[in-house]
C-alpha cells in the first residue's frame, strides 16, 4: 500500500466503495451457489439471475438455499418468462413463504417474446403482484450506455412509468445499472438520472473478474456499447484468453462523486473469482499502481 496522504485516501475510498456490494448467480449452476456460500460475506445480497430455459421453481429453491445459509436473496423477476398472471403470483408468493424475499429485481427478460401476459417489467409492476404479497423494495434496470433495441428517451419515460407506479404502490424503489468497462458512461448515468430529478439509490453494475474472452462475449450479448473498446483495444490473442478485474473503473469510481449505493457483480458464473475478489479488496489486500491498472491484488 502506498503511503502518501493522497494514495492512502484513494485506498481507502476503494475499500470502503466494495462494502456491501451484492453479487449475482444462476440456479442452474449449482457449483456456483455452492461457492456462494462458502466465500461470500454472510447477510450479503445475492441476486439471483433468469435465463431463458430456467424454471420457476428453481429461482424460489436457490432462494431458499441463500437464505438458510444466512444471505439476502434477491431474485429477478422477469416479465416475459410468466405464462400467466397466475404463474407470477404464484412464484413471487412462494418467494416471500419460502424464503423471505421481500427485494426482487423486476426486468423484462432476455426473451424475444412474452410467454404470456406480461411483455414488459412495466406491466409486472401494474399488476400489483409486489404490494399484494409484501415484497418492500423493487429494484428495476438501468443502462448507463444505453439499450440495443431502445432509444435513451424511450428508456427514461419506461424508467419514469415504473417509479411512478411504485410511488403509488408506496413500494421503494432502486436502480440496478447494467455493467460496462469504464467509469465516464457510469458517472453520466448517474448524473442524467439524478437531473430528471429521480432520487432512487442506485446500484452500480460492474463485471466481475473473468477472462476476457468470457466478458467480451457476454458484453456483445448484452449490448454493451463503447467501454468494450477499453476491454479489448490493443490486446494480442495471447491477452485476450487472459483474466481482466474492475481494478481500474472501481479505482475511478472511487474518486469520482457518485452519489450511488453501491456496487453489483456480474459474475458469468465465476462466482468463486469474484467473491475472492472482493474479500481481499474489502480487507484492502492491493496495491495502487498510479496507472490506468488502478490497484493490483496482492497475491
Amino acid at each position: 500500500m502506498a503511503g502518501s496522504p493522497t494514495e492512502t485516501a484513494l485506498h481507502a475510498a476503494v475499500v470502503a466503495l466494495v462494502q456491501g456490494a451484492s453479487l449475482e448467480l444462476m440456479p442452474r449452476d449449482k457449483a456456483a451457489v455452492d461457492r456462494a456460500i462458502e466465500k461470500a460475506v454472510p447477510g450479503s445480497e445475492v441476486y439471483i439471475a433468469r435465463v431463458p430455459g430456467d424454471a420457476h421453481g428453481a429461482t424460489v429453491a436457490t432462494a431458499v438455499l441463500l437464505r438458510k445459509a444466512g444471505f439476502e436473496p434477491i431474485p429477478h423477476v422477469g416479465a416475459r418468462y410468466f405464462e400467466s398472471a397466475a404463474a407470477l403470483d404464484d412464484t413471487v408468493a412462494r418467494l416471500v413463504g419460502e424464503a423471505g424475499v421481500d427485494k426482487v429485481l423486476c426486468i423484462a427478460g432476455d426473451l424475444d417474446h412474452a410467454e404470456g401476459p406480461f411483455p414488459a417489467s412495466t406491466d409486472v409492476i401494474a399488476s400489483g403482484v409486489f404490494a399484494k404479497n409484501g415484497i418492500k423494495r423493487v429494484g428495476i434496470a438501468g443502462y448507463p450506455e444505453g439499450h440495443g433495441k431502445i432509444e435513451l428517451p424511450v428508456l427514461a419515460e419506461h424508467m419514469g412509468k415504473k417509479l411512478d407506479l411504485l410511488a403509488q404502490q408506496k413500494i421503494p424503489a432502486l436502480i440496478v445499472s447494467q455493467f460496462c468497462f469504464e467509469a465516464a458512461p457510469i458517472v453520466d448515468f448517474v448524473k442524467r438520472v439524478r437531473a430528471r430529478d429521480v432520487h432512487a439509490p442506485i446500484r452500480i453494475g460492474l463485471a466481475g473478474p473473468a477472462s476476457i474472452t468470457t466478458l467480451t462475449r457476454f458484453a456483445i450479448r448484452c449490448g454493451i456499447g463503447n467501454s468494450l473498446r477499453a476491454l479489448t483495444s490493443g490486446r494480442g490473442i495471447t491477452r485476450l484468453l487472459s483474466e481482466a478485474g474492475p481494478e481500474a473503473v472501481v479505482t475511478a469510481l472511487a474518486q469520482a462523486t457518485l452519489g450511488a449505493e453501491g456496487l453489483h457483480f456480474y459474475t458469468f458464473g465465476g462466482v468463486s473469482k469474484a467473491a475472492d475478489w472482493l474479500n481481499a479488496v474489502r480487507a484492502g489486500k492491493f496495491d495502487l499502481t498510479g496507472d490506468e491498472a488502478g490497484f493490483r491484488i496482492r497475491r
